[in-house]
Formats: C-alpha cells, structure tokens, sequence
C-alpha cells in the first residue's frame, strides 16, 4: 500500500509508473492528498482547541482549589460548548482516515521499473529455459486419463463429493502427492527455511493485510457465519504472523515455509485449460515466505526463484522462466517471476511457481517495522513464491514420464514415495 508521504513527494512520477499497469491513478491520487489537506486542516483545529481546554480544566482546577466555585462552575460551562466540537472534530478525523484507507485499498503495488509493458499473459518476457521437451510414445495420454487408467486420482468421485474441482487422489495417486510435499518441505528446511503449520481459515485483517482483501474477496471462499476465510495460499497466515509487529534488524532474512491445502473459487473459469488437475478449487501447495531488509529484497528475490528452478532440475521437468508484464502483474506485487513446465500430452507450458516481490506493499498495511541504523522505524519487505503448487507438478510428471506400460517416478521422489514405477 502506498503511503501519503510517497503519494506527495513523487505524484508525477507514480502517475508514470502505474501506466505499466495500464492503469490511470492521477484522480485517486488527487483524491488521497485532498482528503490528506483537509485531515491536516482538521488535525491543526484540533489540535488548538484540546490545547486550550487543557488550559480551561487547568484553570477550572485551581478556581476550585481556591474555594472560587461559582466561578469555576461558570467556566465549565462556557467550555462545554467546546468539548462538542473536539467530538466533532475527532469524528470528522476518523472519517477523513477511513475515506484515505479505503482509496489506498483500490490501488495496485508500483510496478518494479523492470516490470515490462503489457496487456495479458501473452506479452510476458521469457528469460530462460532449461530441460528437453520429452518425445512421448505413440498412443501416449493426458494427465487426466493417465489417472483413470492407472487409480490414481478419480475426478467423478470428487464431483459426487463435493464438486468439480475437487479431486480425490487415491493409492499411489495419494502416495505420490504426499511424496512431492515432504520432498518440498525437506528442501526448504535444507535452504534454511522454518516449517510452520498455519490456520487454514484466517480473519479480515489477515486478508487486508497481505491484499487479498478487498482485492479477491470474490475468489475466497468465505464463512459468513464465523466472518472468516478459507486461505487462497500459505502466504496469507504466515505473512500475517508479522502484522504489528518490529523485527529486529539482526534477524533478517526470516525465512518461512509451509505445506497447507489452498481454497480458490475460480470463478469464471471454464474451457480446456480447467480439464483435470489444471485448475482446481482445492490443491495443495509449499509456500516460501521471507521478511527482508529492504536493501536486499531483489537479491532474495533472484536466490528464491533460483531454489524453485532446483525443485524443477531434480523433478527432471523442463521449464521455462518469465517476467511478468504490467498487465499480468498481481495486485500486490511489484515485480514477480513465474516458472512454468511443459505438459507434453497436453503440449503447453502450465505455471507451476509465482515467485515475487511485494516491497513494502504488504508491510505498510501489516504495519511491520524494523528500526534502521539511525534508530527509525522502517517498512520491511515481504516476499513469497510457491515452491511448489503440486497439481500441475503432478500432470506433468504423469504426462512427462509416460512409456507404453506405465509411469517413471523421477529417481529424486522414488525414496519419498516407496516406488519406481507405476504400472496396470
């Protein structure tokens, strides 16, 4: 969230910066430092009339001390006037902050000055690539029927259930799930990252604070009755375990991970690219997070996206690299690369990672500090990436290591996993 001093100093500037996002933010930023004149103005009234009541009940004070009651009597009176009026003005501060608050809600993170120009995910820049794209045998199958055939997820059965979008993962299908989970979580402990089992469900502020809300409140399931949300990512509660709080400057980077079920509505979202595991409502997923010193926020950033595209090389799934365009940028990133693999049944690249930085977007409204070298309070910065979403991982190993018979198990998960090969 952007603050009123940056909004004041660099007006222009920002205008600039946001059109990467195509967007034009020159009235809500009008808007913001209109409300931000007439709170100041408001704050300045306020400010004279506590002080001279504080030195009317001073007076008052010393009329009683003194024995003076009739006079002190009349003075209090003649104050009261004034004590509405700091009620009022009180009211119309509160007002003025909450009207600025929810403007800020509405604008998106500043785009990273790398972030590259664009309308949609076709205009995302490819940075690398790495891995052979497999040549399948005659006959080879999509992720989804490799399922059906070999019991190892049953799509039907998570329909009667529940509904679409909820798949029911059995024998080898449930035993290689929980394979792909340890293995990521053995691999961000390796990094240095702490386990962490979070809530699955997380309140208001917790969605405020990381930007899903008001943002995706249409994407979250919800609970109306409890007023709580079930988590679209890990990110989301372990993120939060920093709102209000100082960290120490000694302890960055902290560095966290989590597995946990993620819960997303989807809505909208139909057609070919939503078959099978592609687009699901419930998935699993690891999450890494790190609060950083601000300093050296890209330099984390390029170290987290270099650890997921290890994940990739061990998995021996090929895969490609992307800087995401203004137009695919997420609402509170300021710059986020994906890493995507390639289904070679489906022949096309699923993303499988988001990996991003959030600056001081998130902090600003976690309201997490640390103290700088001159002892003042400053915004951390706050990073995460998926490390990894399992359902796409999933279809493009069950696609990828394919042969007329069976399935390989990529030879890093066989010890996770129990075995080799899956086979009729």
């Amino acid at each position: 969230m952007l603050t009123i001093a940056t909004i004041r100093q660099e007006r222009d500037q920002l205008v600039e910066d946001y059109k990467r996002r195509n967007l034009d933010v020159s009235e809500l930023l009008d808007q913001i430092v209109a409300l931000d004149e007439s709170r100041r103005a408001t704050q300045k009234d306020l400010d004279a009339l506590l002080a001279k009541s504080n030195e009317i009940s001073k007076k008052i004070g010393e009329l009683f001390k003194s024995g003076k009651h009739e006079e002190g009597n009349a003075l209090r009176q003649e104050s009261a006037s004034d004590k509405d009026i700091i009620a009022a003005l009180k009211e119309q501060m509160n007002a003025n902050e909450n009207s600025i608050t929810q403007l800020l809600y509405q604008i998106p993170n500043r785009p990273h000055s790398s972030v590259p120009q664009g309308k949609s995910d076709e205009d995302n820049v490819e940075m690398d690539r790495f891995g052979t794209i497999p040549e399948l045998h005659e006959g080879a199958q999509a992720h989804w029927d490799l399922a059906s055939k070999y019991q190892l997820i049953d799509f039907e059965l998570g329909v009667k259930i529940t509904g679409a979008g909820f798949p029911l993962y059995r024998g080898k299908g449930a035993r290689l799930q929980r394979a792909l989970i340890n293995f990521f979580l053995d691999e961000a402990r390796d990094a240095g990252y702490e386990e962490f089992i979070p809530p699955h469900l997380v309140n208001e502020a917790s969605g405020i604070g990381t930007g899903q809300l008001p943002d995706k409140e249409g994407q979250m399931y919800h609970s109306a009755a409890d007023d709580l949300y079930l988590i679209p990512t890990a990110e989301v509660p372990l993120t939060n375990i920093f709102r209000d709080v100082i960290v120490r400057k000694e302890d960055f980077p902290i560095k966290l991970c989590g597995y946990t079920p993620c819960f997303r509505r989807e809505a909208g979202s139909y057609g070919k690219d939503v078959r099978g595991l592609n687009r699901l409502h419930q998935f699993d997923k690891v999450e890494i997070v790190q609060i950083q010193h601000p300093e050296m926020s890209y330099s984390t950033l390029d170290q987290m996206v270099a650890h997921v595209q290890g994940l990739l090389k061990k998995l021996e799934l090929p895969y490609r690299t992307l800087r995401l365009c203004g137009g695919d940028l997420g609402f509170a990133a300021a710059l986020t690369i994906d890493l995507e693999v390639y289904s070679a049944a489906q022949e096309r690249w699923l993303e499988v990672s988001s990996i991003s930085n959030f600056e001081s977007y998130q902090a600003n409204r976690l309201k997490c500090r640390f103290k700088n070298k001159e002892g003042k309070s400053e915004l951390v910065h706050s990073l995460n990436g998926s490390a990894l979403a399992l359902p796409r991982i999933l279809a493009a190993l069950l696609e990828n290591n394919q042969f007329d018979g069976g399935i390989r198990i990529p030879e890093v998960l066989v010890p996770y996993c129990g075995f080799d090969t899956i086979e009729e």
